[in-house]
């Protein structure tokens, strides 16, 4: 029997073991240093662009589309084996344009003709449209919308840990609170360089594979393998606001995003807004700006005003892994 495991314990991890728990004949294990879906899939909006990125062939289109196909099964299927609910937002996404010239507008007339031919449906709205189906949204610099309803939003957390839960009832092992200490490679006759086991606080785990799902953390890992993945952080910060109620039409509530500022809405009326993205200055260490956060905030008042009267209810942080060069 194959022995894999797998190093993290975001959604990327948990998804690996989740599917892997699937396949007859393996046992796998899960090591984390803290437990699930903390760093950055805790701090993560969850909001899915698939249809509406400007990505349309190749490996990173290909990705996307299958993603999309795959999560309408997946959140049922583990609504379904957990009892539990995963707030999966089917309502699309909503993306402001404020550029008026005409070729940012021909050029998502283009990408609306290669959806189309690809089989995904996206709308283009003026602003005649947008004020009819979306009245929450008021601000003169807005020129129009595309619509693609085919793209979702989902709950990151309630998703890694529907996933963790899933896998164990599968036969998964999790060891949560367990730090890899070393990764020691020998070198057989073959002079490839060779890794059976890893050195963790509670003790020796060997393995047939091994799986780096560890965000911030792979950086150390591959290094200690000699395959060295320079991966840096980059601040994300995000806030909850409350207003009691839905904006616009309670019964239409798509995510809602413009430069790169994100209205989610979450249920009670309440709203996840963010994310900020901000780099290190010198060395890894990023203190969060309050005055980029205070920027994601009016931005997402000037898109929707009504979000001038709400609460804020908690604002977060967290650490996105990013390949350095990528």
């Amino acid at each position: 029997m194959s022995h894999v495991v797998i190093i993290g314990c975001g959604v990327v991890g948990a998804a690996i073991a989740y599917e892997l728990s699937l396949i007859k004949g393996l046992k796998i294990t899960v090591c984390d240093r803290q437990p699930p879906a903390q760093a950055s899939t805790g701090a993560a909006l969850g909001v899915l662009m698939g249809a509406i990125s400007q990505k349309i062939k190749g490996k990173a289109w290909q990705m996307r589309q299958t993603s999309i196909q795959r999560y309408e099964t997946l959140i049922p299927e583990l609504e379904a084996l957990t009892g539990r609910k995963i707030p999966f937002n089917r309502q699309g996404i909503l993306m402001l344009l404020s550029d008026s010239s005409l070729e940012g507008m021909s050029a998502w007339e283009k990408l609306v003709e290669i959806r189309h031919s690809q089989g995904w449906n996206l709308e283009i709205w003026d602003t005649t449209k947008l004020q009819n189906i979306c009245p929450q949204v008021d601000c003169e610099k807005i020129t129009g919308a595309v619509y693609s309803p085919q793209d979702r939003q989902l709950d990151p957390t309630a998703l890694t840990l529907a996933l963790v839960e899933v896998a164990q009832q599968n036969g998964v092992t999790f060891k949560f609170g367990v730090t890899v200490l070393d990764a020691p490679t020998s070198t057989p006759e073959s002079s490839l360089q060779f890794c059976d086991q890893l050195e963790t606080t509670e003790g020796k785990i060997a393995a047939d594979w091994f799986v780096i799902a560890a965000g911030l953390g792979s950086t150390p890992l591959t290094a200690k393998l000699n395959q060295i993945i320079d991966i840096r952080p980059v601040l994300g910060q995000a806030l909850q606001m409350r207003i009691r109620h839905p904006l616009g039409n309670p019964d239409f509530q798509p995510a809602i995003t413009g430069n790169d500022v994100h209205i989610v809405p979450v249920g009670g009326g309440d709203y996840w807004v963010g994310a900020t993205v901000e780099f290190p200055s010198n060395g890894d260490e990023i203190p969060p700006n309050k005055e980029l956060l205070e920027s994601v905030k009016e931005q997402a008042i000037a898109f929707c005003p009504e979000l001038a009267t709400a609460t804020i209810l908690r604002t977060w942080s967290g650490l996105r892994p990013r390949p350095e060069g990528r």
